[in-house]
């Protein structure tokens, strides 16, 4: 028992962690991108990113805990690359979907909400007659709309699709343990060439 807890906690901290170096990693990048290509397209383009980011996010964290093992299995067993990692994913769904929802959503929302302020300011250094309080409320009306319908249809695609969804993520965990040599899901992919 004594040693689930700790455990717990080491996870917990270790999440804890990741999430803050990536948050201070993707804000001190679209500030770096902000200052240096001052660009209004560049930035929105950017901003879009972040969201389908969080979006994507959120769509692997509900079908892996709606996915079922039986298809991977059988596809396990005809050695369909991917079919193993899928597997992985489902086993350990409440700790994929921890870091799918609430580490990579949380932080593409708040850094979607910080590139938003960045944005307005862009637009107000080209249109100074712009009157910041409506931009502002227009530019958190929009990515909070883009957010939340972005994440209503992937719930449903996530749901109705979960072992198509998480088989695509096995294909592409499988494909960069293969490319990296890099065991991601515990399985050994040392001197296997990528297909």
């Amino acid at each position: 028992m004594a040693g689930k807890s700790s455990a717990s906690t080491g996870y917990a901290l270790g999440v804890t962690l990741v999430s803050f170096s990536l948050a201070v990693f993707f804000f001190w990048l679209s500030n770096l991108l902000a200052v240096h290509l001052q660009s209004i397209v560049f930035s929105l383009v950017f901003l879009l990113v972040i969201i389908l980011i969080g979006i994507l996010a959120d769509i692997m964290g509900v079908a892996v805990t709606a996915a079922s093992e039986v298809p991977l299995h059988a596809r396990a067993a005809k050695k369909i690359p991917g079919a193993t990692a899928g597997v992985y994913l489902i086993r350990h769904a409440d700790r994929v979907a921890n870091i799918m929802n609430d580490v990579v959503g949380d932080i593409a929302g708040t850094v979607s909400g910080a590139l938003g302020i960045a944005l307005v300011m862009q637009i107000i250094e080209l249109w100074p007659a712009a009157r910041p309080s409506l931009l502002n409320m227009f530019m958190t009306a929009i990515i909070a709309a883009l957010t939340v319908g972005g994440k209503a249809m992937g719930k449903r695609l996530a749901i109705e699709k979960a072992d198509e969804v998480v088989f695509a993520a096995g294909r592409m965990i499988d494909r960069l343990e293969r490319i990296t040599g890099l065991s991601l899901t515990g399985g050994k992919k040392n001197g296997r060439n990528a297909r």
